[in-house]
């Protein structure tokens, strides 16, 4: 529809003619891509998912707009770059979003609005919002065609900033911020995430962490009741009762381990070594790794620990790993085990940075923690988009923000007549031929 608030306005001429300029092109939308994400939606069916865990009051015959209508509209929305619901003011009469949504472009209503969205943002009970965060996991779990033959899952933080006071913000003195700290956890090895935790901003305890742990690996044995699981994560989730929780139910870990003079010892004659060989050869760096076995006092028992150690003009550094696994040597634990935990960091700039998922500004909890959800079902679209692209296009490892560029922010001029909707797309667009493959591979076949 035209915006008549906008006056039109213009630009410097070109070949001695007057450019002018309008919004007031009608059905031309700028997300035509939203149509390729809304196809891969109606396959995971994941608004419906949720939709389903949340009770309904509202009488059924005054109601306009679904819930799952309603997290669809705001799962799309995130996807395609508006992180906020006051975007749907403006986005619930677009072409492509109307479509993308199941309804037609001039005969259908329009979508949901910001008060409607945030209204249900908040609806969720303490039940519910659990309900739906297990329903991502089953999500996860049902990625898989049959239970996979083994899965490390990466355990991560990350602050998200608050400009207020919020229930459960804190300050935290590392970041010099107050912030939540919720919790993330992926599959690194195909980009998968599993679950989205909101949590206060301060470092999560031993007891704090097990009971995570548990809540989600019992999740997950539903699903996969004979699948080896590790956990991996920096040394502040390597607590003892992490440890010993994990020993005791069958799961394998390896995490970080802040060194002492007790490890330092025990480690002294490679690194006399290390350092005697760097000063000989004057070269840039000499690494060397050890394995060694090492009980705390706060452990019940001696583990095995891997050091890797470095000597450069800057000094000596040694780094550890604590870890339940047996197989492999020193510098495997260390080099490719433990360090492949650092993709999982961008998984999380995918999640927080690209998907604006530190949007979490409602006062309640609760609300919160959908956004998260929400946020995750997002990533899920376009993740799963990413994956139908063919290994040999550069998009296929494209970043979301790049995805979204390429694929997504394509202009479309739609048209409803009496039989048919037609969608013009740019015959300039940079990536036709692959958008069209992916259109005829996720949408299904028309009558």
């Amino acid at each position: 529809m035209p915006n008549d608030t906008i006056l039109p306005f213009g630009f410097p001429a070109i070949g001695r003619k007057k450019l002018v300029a309008a919004f007031d092109g009608g059905r031309i939308t700028s997300d035509g891509g939203v149509l390729l994400l809304g196809a891969v939606e109606r396959r995971l069916g994941i608004a419906a998912k949720l939709a389903r865990l949340i009770a309904d009051p509202r009488n059924p015959a005054l109601v306009t707009h679904s819930v799952d209508d309603i997290l669809r509209a705001r799962i799309l929305a995130i996807a395609c770059g508006y992180a906020d619901a006051d975007d749907l003011d403006h986005l619930r009469t677009d072409p492509a979003f109307k479509l993308a949504c199941n309804c037609l472009p001039d005969s259908g209503g329009d979508l949901c609005s910001q008060p409607t969205v945030s209204r249900w943002e908040n609806a969720p009970t303490r039940r519910e919002v659990v309900r739906m965060t297990y329903a991502m996991i089953d999500l996860y779990c049902a990625s898989y065609v049959r239970p996979p033959a083994a899965v490390t899952l990466d355990i991560d933080d990350t602050p998200d900033i608050v400009h207020g006071h919020q229930e459960l913000s804190l300050f935290n003195s590392h970041y010099g911020e107050r912030c939540f700290l919720p919790i993330h956890v992926y599959d690194t090895a195909t980009a998968r995430p599993v679950a989205v935790l909101l949590r206060p901003g301060k470092t999560p305890s031993g007891a704090e962490i097990r009971g995570h742990l548990r809540r989600l690996v019992r999740r997950i044995r539903l699903h996969w009741p004979d699948t080896p699981l590790t956990i991996r994560g920096d040394s502040h989730y390597g607590r003892p009762e992490v440890m010993t929780w994990c020993e005791a139910n069958g799961l394998d870990y390896i995490f970080g381990l802040a060194g002492n003079a007790v490890l330092d010892r025990l480690v002294e004659p490679i690194a006399d070594a290390v350092r005697v060989q760097r000063a000989l050869t004057q070269a840039p760096a000499v690494r060397r790794y050890s394995e060694i076995r090492y009980g705390a006092q706060s452990w019940h028992g001696q583990r095995r620990v891997a050091a890797r150690i470095a000597a450069t003009p800057q000094g000596l550094d040694i780094r550890y790993v604590v870890t339940s696994l047996r197989r492999g040597s020193a510098e495997w634990l260390y080099a490719t085990m433990y360090c492949g935990r650092g993709a999982a960091e961008n998984l999380i700039k995918l999640h927080k940075a690209q998907l604006a998922s530190d949007r979490t500004s409602c006062r309640e909890p609760r609300a919160n923690q959908v956004r998260l959800i929400l946020h995750t079902a997002a990533y899920w679209l376009l993740l799963i988009l990413r994956n139908a692209i063919p290994r040999p296009q550069p998009l296929a490892t494209a970043e979301f923000t790049t995805l979204r560029l390429h694929l997504v922010k394509i202009g479309a001029c739609i048209t409803e007549t009496a039989t048919r909707v037609r969608i013009a797309f740019t015959a300039a667009c940079p990536e036709g031929a692959l958008f069209a493959a992916l259109g005829r591979g996720c949408l299904p076949a028309g009558p």
